[in-house]
């Protein structure tokens, strides 16, 4: 008998929610092993000894595609660990106690964290779930991603039309933190998301099943805007959002830069890595990208320097070691008139070094 008989008889004897009893008794009645009825009915299995047999779309009925393959290739009988490695020169600031104590509460509670570029949102929700031993997955937002980037789909696998979980439903079974990068950049294709975001799970309609958010569930969604576009320009690409979308997130984080202190703090973190031993130098960049910042906030200036580029230029100058090189580099995303006047300027911050001749004053 094949599989869909199989199915359409249980359904036609014992409804379409089924147990192993109803199993047990057809298989009785019929001369067929147990086994060989549950395996077939492994796509439809709710928990142990539970089967709903609800009617699935045709297009499910056409591939008869096996449902729930996970979303990551894993080895059978393997469990991915998706827990973030721990850096253990992070130095937390801004918001992040915050957001790792709401993870921590294991509620769901959707978080929205706003910021400039290159101020540590994304870094600091990998390392609050490193921490604390939870299981993250990142997912980076486009104007392309749509609901079958997220949800899921049908994928052919060694000829067979299969179900793929996404990253959302994934999150969904394993209790993970989702975490939604980027998210002013997505068109509103990104409503889909809308019943997860009010803690419902949600249905996948292409093979009839209902994914509820286990314990420890969670979004978070980090963005260089508030979800009302960039009306600067700086952040191109950037999109206004749905208004019922952004009000399902009940708290936003505004993140800033870090103080000069914490911020000279991580770029000895980094140079420790790095075998560089010359707090002075960090000192010096942190200086310099606080004037920096200040004539940007003041309006002077349409550029600033984030904390993401001055550990950039620590790296370089564990390369090159040569400072003014590392800077020079680092700079030249810049127009000509930007990367001249920094250049400038870190000439009057940093005595020991000669920009215009590219070598450190002895």
């Amino acid at each position: 008998m094949s599989i869909p008989n199989i199915v359409d008889a249980l359904r036609d004897a014992y409804g379409e929610k089924i147990t192993s009893g109803d199993v047990r008794g057809y298989c009785a009645a019929h001369g067929i092993s147990y086994p060989t009825v549950t395996r077939k009915l492994e796509q439809h299995k709710v928990r142990r000894g539970v089967w709903d047999l609800t009617i699935q779309e045709k297009l499910e009925q056409t591939y008869q595609a096996p449902a729930g393959a996970p979303a990551i290739n894993v080895t059978a009988g393997e469990h991915q660990d998706l827990i973030p490695d721990k850096d253990n020169q992070y130095v937390p600031f801004g918001n992040f106690k915050d957001v790792k104590k709401i993870i921590q509460s294991r509620l769901f509670y959707p978080t929205f964290i706003t910021g400039l570029s290159g101020n540590g949102k994304t870094f600091s929700v990998e390392q609050s779930c490193a921490q604390l031993k939870r299981e993250l997955i990142r997912v980076n937002i486009t104007i392309e991603t749509d609901e079958d980037d997220l949800i899921g789909g049908f994928r052919l696998v060694d000829g067979n039309t299969v179900w793929h979980n996404g990253p959302v439903v994934e999150a969904l079974d394993r209790g993970a933190i989702l975490l939604l990068d980027e998210i002013d950049l997505a068109s509103n294709k990104i409503l889909c998301l809308q019943s997860v975001l009010e803690g419902k799970g949600v249905f996948l309609k292409k093979i009839g099943r209902w994914v509820k958010p286990a314990s420890g569930f969670n979004i978070i969604a980090t963005a260089n805007t508030k979800g009302k576009g960039s009306d600067d320009g700086r952040f191109i690409g950037t999109n206004v959002l749905n208004e019922a979308f952004l009000e399902r997130f009940p708290v936003t984080f505004e993140q800033e830069y870090p103080s000069p202190k914490i911020e000279q703090k991580i770029l000895e973190c980094v140079c420790l890595n790095l075998n560089i031993n010359d707090p002075e130098f960090c000192q010096r960049l942190v200086d310099w990208a606080d004037i920096i910042r200040k004539t940007f906030y003041d309006g002077g200036i349409e550029e600033l320097i984030s904390t993401r580029r001055l550990v950039h230029i620590i790296r370089a100058y564990s390369i090159f070691a040569d400072k003014v090189k590392a800077i020079q580099v680092c700079l030249n995303r810049f127009d000509e008139e930007t990367k001249s006047s920094f250049l400038d300027l870190y000439d009057k911050v940093d005595e020991t070094v000669d920009v215009k001749q590219n070598e450190v004053v002895e």
